[in-house]
Formats: structure tokens, C-alpha cells, sequence
């Protein structure tokens, strides 16, 4: 008990301190991308302190599963500020001792950047995403042919029950629950979660070392290279891409989740590249997309969902995709990196329980 509490106690804080300093070193001026980005990052602390307390209360957890959350939660917390910790040092070393200035390899970055044409800036900004996307999909697909030869099922790689809504309620009902919930889930899902929480912090780490004169973070000189200078005032499209995707994590079993991470990644990159190469008809309202560039993202975002969670889900989303992209970043001044996670994932959960309209998946089927 005396164990659980200390940790508990330091992860709660890491939160707080965190949710803080987004607020803090956020534009005043960007104000839905501040209300998304610090809502999202709440609905994700504030479950996760009620879940490791009902967990606590459970003596069949508390042997083993308590502790590797505790690990999964705390490790990444501790690397982060480890990392932050020796990287201002080192900074600091070095500009008083060595009288050497890394911020010139930064410039030189960002000279680099500026001859660049914007096909290019664009596909160097959504490419990690995309490899994000098919790493953690290779990982799962390698996975479940692996449980499958070896066990001939696919327990832990696909969740017994997909009503996520319905399983929030349950454990809101019956606290005791929550030993059945978090292993009706499966492994998988932990994965994807962890994943990204992990991501999520690290690119809070740099954003906030970033816009601190006091802190220094390894990767500081990575916005160099993705934002223009404008983009640079903000948070990184890459900190949003990433609380989007862990909050759609977290409330998405993993083939919806695969469906809205193909979005935000593939149908993303599709839509600005075709915009850029091939765009003529801006639309009227938003002068920096084209039509031609929203109709390629509407056709990748149709196939991809199509494949992970059937026509009728894939129909869906597609809508979802195309009311978000046509409307931002105007007339609404919101990253769809934030709005797409977010709107699929909160659609999905409530048209998935009021409806019980469920999803098929193809890619499964193979299988």
C-alpha cells in the first residue's frame, strides 16, 4: 500500500504539473487548440488517477498489474524529466564552459528548411505520422498471426467487447468490475495506449523546453524543421497529433482506433499533398485548401475505414472527415490533428451504444 500510494501520489502530481504548464506556455490567442489539447489531456489524467484507485481496491491486482502500471505510467515520466534534466545541463555546460552555441545547428536547420519547396516542408511534417501509423500496424499485424499459429485464437490482440461506452458504464455500476473491463480488453489496446501516452509526453517535454528560456529538451531543434515561423508562436501540429491519438486511444477498441490514426496520418497527408500538386479550386471560405485536395482525403479516408471497420463505419468517419477539413483552420481556428481523433473517437463511443451499430472488419476476416 505504502508503495502504491508514493507513486500514485508522484504521478498525480507529474499531472498536474503538466496540465500547468500546457496552459501556461500555450498562445492566448489560440484558443480552441487550447480548450481541445488541455480537455483531452484532463479526460485522459483524471481517468487514469480513478482507474489505479478502483484497480487498488482489487487484491488480484494488486500483485502484479498495479505495479506494471505504476511502471508504465511513472518510467516514461521519469525518462522525460531525467532527459530534460541532463540536456539543460549540458546546454548550460557548454555555453559557459565550452563557449559553444547548439542553437547555430538550428539556424543552420531552419536556413535549409527555407529552400524547400512546400510539397516537400509538407510531406517532411506528416511522414512521421504515416510511419507511426504503419509501424504500430505491422507490429499488430505480426502479432495476430503469431497469437493465431501459435494458439489458434486471437485473445488479447482484439477486445471481447467493443461497446466502450457500455464497458464505462459497467465499471461506473459495478466498481468491482474493473478486473473483468481491463482484461475484456486485451493487451493490444494497452499497447496502442502506452504508446502514445509515452509519445504524448515526450512531445509536451519539447514544446514546453521549447517555449521555456530556463529548459532544454534533446529534440528542441525538430520545430525547426516541421513549422514555419508563424506555426512556431503555437504548439507543434505534432504535440496536437499526438494528445488526439492517445485520447482516441484510449476510448477506441484497436481497429477503430487503426481506422482514425489512417485518417489523421494517410488521408492528412493525401488531402495537402494533392491541394499542393494538383489544387485549383480553392474553396471559398478557406483559401488555403482546394477541393481537389478535400476530394483525396474523402476517397483515401472512405478506403481506409472501409477495410478496418466496414462501409457503414467508413461512411461515417468519411462525413466526419469532410465537415472537418472543409472547416478548419477557418472559418474554426482548430488543428483537425486535435478535431479528427477526437470527433471519430466520441462519435464512434456514442452512435456504437445508443444505436449498437457495430463494426466489421475486413483486414480481420484474412484471418
Amino acid at each position: 500500500m505504502e508503495f502504491f500510494l508514493i507513486w500514485y501520489l508522484i504521478i498525480v502530481f507529474s499531472f498536474i504539473v503538466i496540465l500547468f504548464y500546457y496552459m501556461h506556455f500555450s498562445s492566448k490567442s489560440d484558443i480552441l487548440n487550447n480548450f481541445f489539447g488541455f480537455s483531452s489531456l484532463v479526460f485522459i489524467f483524471v481517468h487514469v488517477t480513478v482507474f489505479l484507485l478502483l484497480m487498488n481496491q482489487n487484491l488480484i491486482l494488486q500483485s502484479v498489474i498495479i505495479p506494471l502500471w505504476i511502471l508504465a505510467f511513472g518510467i516514461p515520466i521519469i525518462v522525460v524529466v531525467l532527459l530534460i534534466v541532463i540536456s539543460t545541463a549540458v546546454i548550460a555546460v557548454s555555453k559557459r564552459v565550452l563557449k559553444k552555441d547548439f542553437s547555430k545547428l538550428s539556424h543552420k536547420l531552419e536556413e535549409k528548411r527555407k529552400i524547400w519547396s512546400k510539397a516537400k516542408k509538407d510531406t517532411l511534417r506528416k511522414l512521421n505520422h504515416v510511419l507511426i501509423f504503419i509501424g504500430l500496424f505491422l507490429v499488430w499485424y505480426i502479432g495476430l498471426f503469431a497469437v493465431n499459429f501459435f494458439t489458434g485464437t486471437s485473445a488479447g490482440m482484439i477486445p471481447e467487447e467493443n461497446n466502450m461506452l457500455l464497458l464505462y458504464q459497467r465499471i461506473i455500476n459495478e466498481p468491482y468490475s474493473i478486473y473483468d473491463v481491463l482484461f475484456s480488453l486485451g493487451w493490444f489496446y494497452y499497447l496502442l495506449f502506452f504508446f502514445f501516452y509515452t509519445l504524448c509526453l515526450f512531445m509536451l517535454a519539447n514544446e514546453f523546453s521549447r517555449k521555456s528560456s530556463s529548459f532544454s529538451f534533446p529534440f528542441t531543434f525538430f520545430p525547426n524543421l516541421y513549422l514555419s515561423e508563424k506555426e512556431q508562436e503555437n504548439y507543434g501540429t505534432y504535440l496536437y497529433f499526438a494528445i488526439g491519438q492517445l485520447f482516441a486511444a484510449f476510448i477506441c477498441p484497436p481497429m477503430v482506433f487503426f481506422a482514425i490514426l489512417g485518417i489523421s496520418a494517410i488521408s492528412d497527408l493525401m488531402t495537402s499533398q494533392f491541394g499542393i500538386r494538383f489544387g485549383k479550386n480553392h474553396i471559398k471560405w478557406n483559401q488555403n485548401k482546394t477541393w481537389e485536395g478535400t476530394i483525396a482525403g474523402v476517397i483515401t479516408t472512405f478506403l481506409i475505414c472501409f477495410f478496418f471497420v466496414g462501409i457503414f463505419w467508413s461512411l461515417i468517419f468519411t462525413i466526419i472527415f469532410l465537415i472537418f477539413d472543409i472547416f478548419t483552420t477557418k472559418p474554426f481556428n482548430v488543428s483537425d490533428n486535435l478535431l479528427i481523433p477526437i470527433g471519430c473517437s466520441l462519435t464512434y463511443i456514442f452512435i456504437r451504444f445508443i444505436f449498437d451499430l457495430n463494426y466489421i472488419s475486413f483486414i480481420l476476416s484474412w484471418f
